[in-house]
């Protein structure tokens, strides 16, 4: 089951057209369904009592009375470019630069330190419960996991807050780093938040890790490790753990995406700027390129992370690698 590096490459190339495919259909979608909000942006960034003469200068100014196809160019060019332009409500903020890259940039540290908690813990007890299947330790995982995961981010961030940061102050209850602090105060401030969603994507990953460990623990493969006299912990590295996380990873790769895009309610309540929050502002203040281009950003997230997982998947499975010359 030797992976040769052409194929890989191959593949990844394959998947890399895939993607900017993808990634043109998705911005085309994007394009549309904006054209397609409700109210008229040049009348909200002017002010209801603007005169109307006020307001169509404004639609001059942003180029909404281009023709559909110039706008549709602007954007492809845009993305091609890397040039989002200019913020519609102050346009002396460039789209990128002065908005969308800072907020990622926050948004990276939490997501970040969510799954570097949420994954080691997921991962484990999924594993244990496997081992222990149908025992009270694989039911409490199982429960633990499920409650978890059915309460909503917003409310366990709030739960939070009170008990670890208002009434024991062992957490930061508002994740507002102050500049020029040091990696350990930005930790502090954004464990609360962090745990939050680790809580909530804990069941996720710990239900998905201990179906695929038990799945492979039932597999010929490792009857016959076993019979061969190989350790259990012999068993565990070498066959079980690499062939139940290919569908763990494909769960992980998901989370990805939607920490960064799927978090506006934790960071509402931990007063956090994210870049889900400079989505929710832009549609509030139909700052359509903000909009436009965040939401095409965390999409390239996206596919970056499904990207990555594959890759992941088919080097640690053998029978996936096979499938690379028919990929």
């Amino acid at each position: 089951f030797r992976i040769i590096p052409y194929q890989m490459l191959r593949y990844i190339a394959k998947r890399l057209l895939l993607s900017l495919v993808t990634l043109w259909l998705l911005t085309t979608i994007i394009f549309l369904m904006v054209k397609l909000l409700p109210g008229d942006p040049a009348r909200t960034l002017s002010g209801n009592t603007a005169p109307e003469a006020a307001v169509d200068a404004m639609r001059v100014r942003l180029g909404l009375k281009e023709s559909f196809l110039s706008q549709y160019w602007r954007v492809l060019k845009g993305l091609v470019t890397l040039d989002f332009g200019f913020s519609w409500k102050n346009q002396r903020t460039e789209v990128w630069s002065g908005l969308i890259a800072p907020a990622l940039f926050r948004s990276s540290k939490l997501a970040g330190l969510a799954m570097l908690i949420t994954a080691p813990l997921a991962i484990t007890a999924g594993l244990i419960a496997a081992r222990k299947r149908d025992t009270i330790v694989d039911r409490g995982i199982v429960m633990v996991g499920l409650a978890t995961s059915s309460s909503p981010e917003f409310v366990t961030a709030a739960l939070l807050a009170v008990a670890f940061g208002l009434n024991l102050h062992w957490l930061k209850p508002i994740a507002s780093i102050p500049d020029g602090a040091s990696v350990i105060t930005q930790v502090h401030y954004l464990l609360l938040p962090a745990l939050a969603m680790a809580i909530v994507y804990f069941g996720y990953i710990a239900r998905m890790m201990r179906a695929g460990a038990v799945r492979a623990f039932d597999s010929d493969y490792v009857r016959t490790a076993t019979m061969k006299g190989l350790t259990d912990g012999q068993v565990m590295r070498k066959h079980v753990l690499r062939n139940a996380l290919a569908p763990t990873i494909t769960v992980m790769s998901v989370q990805i995406g939607y920490l960064f895009g799927g978090i506006i309610a934790v960071e509402t309540v931990t007063n956090y700027r994210g870049l889900a929050t400079v989505i929710l502002n832009a549609a509030t203040n139909k700052d359509l390129p903000v909009l436009q281009y965040s939401v095409i950003v965390i999409a390239t997230i996206y596919m970056a992370s499904t990207l990555l997982a594959d890759v992941l998947i088919a080097w640690l499975n053998p029978r996936a690698r096979l499938d690379l010359d028919s990929a």
